[in-house]
């Protein structure tokens, strides 16, 4: 069977492996023959006169072998894939990328997950190569746009492309940094997107974590974006030491254990501390004795009646160590800085009142007058005295002056910032952090501690997989500082050794795709380009090439099925007639028989003379049947129970046949048919309409006919959201047209916020009342997602999540010029969750505002009021940028 939606095969990527391959030569002749020496001495001084060996040369430091590969394959015109743990210094190949976009007067485009990696990346190469020469692009900040090195979230650069900006066309250079990122849920797409149709001319730099298909994803990005170099690295900069923290009980000293044997000579082994395993086994034997004692003698209690009760004991739990007591030991030991990683925002801001009430201080009188200097300028000018206090500034000036900070989500961008900046100039020695300061942020540390091997998702409690675990480990050592890393596990409930073990293996876990097709996606791609060209375009992705590698086993089965199928045919052939009739038949009475027989019996009737009919129906047809089946030919032939044997073997193979061919369909070319129902969606909708083509044009799924977009198409295309078709009718309905600007604001809140306890959410009071003009704005934008999740359930489409309301009075009275401080008093949120959520709500205005071309003569007051509404939103805090 073929393969018509495969992609066109390259030659397999070629991949080294943390060798120079080449170069290795460069600095060691004394081993080789006379004529290897004039090789190598011709290969070196070939390399001499590279960019690759100029950029090199220019370094404080020597590149390693991986470095100098990518770097060589780069300057040769290929793309290249660096996949290397992290701190080996994959960026390295990015910033050649950068120095020969300079070299060559082109442009270089960095793009990153976050926007505080995107700033953090600015800053780097704005110390490099000057603030003239770099830009930087994100929601809300925009500097220099036009620059030849360009720093920018990935989302830009794909409103950029859609967009077909003119600085697209010297556009050589496109780094992805944290590539492995496609594989997120929400906003993973987007990295493929880009991948697919960024200019053929710009040459792809992707670095990655060490995943374990790392080839496949090669071969992928090769398929679509031409010549594409693996270079892997499996080499950590620093050796990391993995030890596991116990404790007796609150009268003794925590301690550290190795969680590797270690062989004589001091290396770490693979085989599991017997030590630690025994120290635990003596904690639990310790626990379950107390458990035991405290049910003999303070296990009962009088109840109010004077009679004995027995007291519930819970299972024996060993004691699991304090935070502050485990921090305390790793200051003893003197393995600080460190980042102890807590999956809990609150966790986090209570590790460091808990530290502070110990009486902790990890910094000396001079470094707290350095780390105080460093606050007060970065918070100067930036924050009013309010929202200073509002923030909680002052404790937490204090506890950075002791020597710990959080670092989390729900905190601003610039007490991150803070935290980010002191971290790295080495003065706050412990930061209590939630996973995500585990991607890409330059905070390197001496030690990580992690406190569970599990986190809660959102539904459950679930243990970390090993790329999470590898992924928070990889910041532990420093390189150039620290000659060992190290990683402690605390202690805590249902720990095994054997269970972390698993975690730490090298290359952990495959890279998988997120990719699929969105309304806004689907416009955007029409719009400049035929219905089967999309179509093809969308066959090129990520996910299409893995669900068309796993279609190829099917492949190979339906090949052995038929062949099967037709050794059995061939067995029972018939002289009497057609025994594929035959048994097909009696197949057919075997499923009226047992089947539909047992569905009737279970079918709820409106009354039992509807019963009755059915089942006379199903009578008649199995009597009919069976008629046939007695009365056909194959019946009289002598060797009928012979052909039945191989007739029964048929059946079944045909039966699983269908079974893999199902499946096998629902694979190849399942991102297209995505895209056909969203399409036949839009179409419904009125956002795409028919059009002739003439015969020697594209031709579409109806032959002679193509679909291109509406104005409400043209609409749609300029709105980037999860909710895009929800918003893009609410803007076409009206409703929102007679709004005012603060009440326009609060009615959008919904489609930016999504409340940490999930599911549908009411605001504490709808502006103007239950009868007002936002809460019927509020109705009626339910009831247009309503119909938009209708159409999405019909054309089985994943759910969105419900909206939620649970902002509209927060935001409505920020809109007002209400102090943050009363808003934060008001509400569950934190600084962090009020700014980011008003940040994206000023985002979908600024989308509004931008798109009135193609609804304003429908909705005249719409774009000015969406322009009021933003300015409103973005003041004080919300402003802030964090880019100086």
């Amino acid at each position: 069977m073929s393969h018509p939606h495969h992609h066109k095969r390259y030659k397999r990527c070629v991949e080294s492996k943390d060798t120079g391959v080449d170069v290795t030569p460069l600095n060691d002749d004394g081993n080789l023959s006379p004529s290897q020496r004039y090789a190598a001495f011709k290969t070196r001084s070939s390399y001499e006169k590279t960019d690759a060996a100029r950029f090199a040369g220019a370094l404080s430091f020597e590149l390693d072998d991986f470095q100098i590969e990518a770097n060589k394959a780069l300057e040769a015109g290929n793309n290249v894939l660096v996949a290397a743990p992290t701190g080996a210094g994959k960026t390295i190949v990015a910033d050649f990328a950068m120095y020969l976009a300079q070299a060559n007067n082109v442009k270089a485009f960095y793009t990153t997950p976050i926007k505080a990696l995107s700033n953090q990346k600015y800053h780097d190469l704005v110390n490099l190569y000057g603030v003239d020469q770099v830009g930087l692009l994100t929601g809300d900040t925009s500097i220099n746009s036009e620059a030849n090195l360009v720093v920018m979230t990935t989302e830009v650069l794909r409103n950029m492309i859609y967009e077909k900006a003119a600085t697209l066309n010297t556009l050589r250079y496109v780094i992805l940094d944290e590539v492995h990122y496609l594989a997120d849920k929400f906003r993973g797409p987007v990295w493929e997107e880009v991948i697919i149709h960024l200019p053929e001319q710009a040459k792809i730099v992707a670095l990655s974590a060490t995943v374990s298909n790392v080839e496949d994803f090669c071969a992928w990005l090769e398929s679509v974006r031409g010549s594409t170099k693996l270079v892997v690295s499996e080499k950590r900069p620093v050796p990391l030491e993995q030890h596991v923290m116990v404790q007796y009980d609150d009268r003794h000293e925590p301690e550290l254990f190795d969680l590797y044997r270690h062989n004589q000579d001091g290396t770490q082994t693979d085989r599991l501390n017997a030590r630690l395993v025994e120290r635990i086994d003596q904690i639990d034997r310790m626990a379950a004795r107390e458990a035991y004692a405290q049910s003999r003698t303070g296990g009962k209690r009088r109840n109010r009646g004077g009679g004995r009760e027995r007291r519930r004991v819970g299972k024996a739990r060993r004691y699991t160590p304090r935070r502050w007591a485990t921090v305390d030991e790793l200051d003893f030991m003197g393995m600080l800085p460190g980042i102890y990683f807590i999956f809990s925002r609150k966790g986090c801001d209570e590790a460091v009142e808990q530290c502070l009430n110990a009486g902790l201080e990890l910094t000396t009188k001079d470094e707290v007058g350095r780390i105080r200097a460093i606050v007060n300028e970065m918070v100067e000018g930036e924050l009013d005295y309010d929202d200073l206090k509002a923030l909680g500034f002052a404790r937490f000036r204090y506890a950075l002056e002791e020597g710990f900070a959080p670092h989390h989500a729900g905190m601003i961008a610039l007490f991150r910032q803070i935290v980010e900046r002191l971290f790295e100039e080495g003065l706050v020695k412990m930061v209590f952090a939630t996973e995500t300061l585990a991607l890409g942020i330059n905070m390197p540390a001496r030690c990580v501690v992690i406190e569970k091997l599990e986190k809660f998702n959102g539904v459950h409690h679930v243990p970390l997989t090993p790329g999470e675990y590898t992924q928070l480990t990889g910041r532990a050592g420093r390189r150039g500082i620290d000659t060992i890393g190290h990683a402690v596990i605390v202690d805590h409930r249902d720990f095994v050794p054997a269970a972390a073990a698993s975690l730490s293996s090298k290359r952990v876990y495959p890279l998988h795709s997120s990719f699929k097709p969105t309304f806004n996606m689907a416009v955007n791609l029409l719009n400049s380009s035929s219905y089967d060209t999309a179509r093809d375009t969308l066959d090129h992705s990520f996910a299409q090439w893995e669900a068309n590698e796993s279609a190829e086993d099917l492949e190979s089965r339906i090949q052995v099925l038929e062949q099967a199928a037709q050794g059995y045919e061939q067995a029972f052939h018939c002289s009497r007639g057609d025994f594929k009739v035959f048994m097909t038949l009696r197949q057919r009475l075997s499923y009226l028989q047992k089947d539909e027989r047992r569905h009737l019996k279970r079918t709820n009737f409106h009354n039992a003379e509807e019963r009755t009919k059915s089942f006379l129906a199903l009578d008649k047809q199995i009597a009919q049947l069976k008629i046939e089946e007695n009365e056909h030919p194959c019946r009289s032939c002598p060797d009928f129970q012979n052909h039945l044997k191989w007739g029964h073997r048929w059946l079944r193979e045909t039966k699983e046949l269908k079974h893999v061919k199902d499946r096998y369909e629902s694979r190849t070319g399942s991102v297209a048919r995505q895209f056909d129902r969203i399409c036949d969606i839009l179409s419904e909708l009125g956002y795409l309409e028919q059009v002739s083509v003439s015969s020697d044009g594209p031709q579409s799924r109806c032959a002679g006919h193509d679909r291109q977009l509406t104005v409400r198409g043209q609409l749609l295309r300029q709105i980037y959201s999860e909710y895009d078709l929800v918003l893009s009718e609410s803007i076409a309905d009206g409703f929102l047209d007679l709004l005012e600007p603060d009440e326009l604001c609060a009615t959008l809140s919904s489609l930016v916020y999504q409340s940490r306890r999930g599911g549908e959410s009411e605001p504490r009071r709808y502006p103007g009342g239950i009868n007002g003009p936002v809460a019927a704005a509020c109705q009626s934008l339910r009831e247009v997602f309503a119909d938009v999740e209708m159409m999405r359930e019909d054309a089985d489409l994943d759910d969105l999540e419900t909206l939620d309301f649970g902002l509209v009075d927060a935001i409505y009275d920020w809109a007002r010029g209400e102090e943050l401080s009363q808003i934060l008093r008001r509400s569950e949120l934190t600084g962090g969750d009020f700014v980011r959520n008003a940040k994206r709500l000023s985002d979908i205005l600024q989308q509004i505002s931008s798109a009135s071309q193609y609804y304003q003569n429908n909705n005249p007051h719409l774009a000015q009021t969406a322009r009021k509404a933003d300015k409103l939103i973005n003041r004080g805090i919300v402003a802030y940028s964090g880019v100086e």
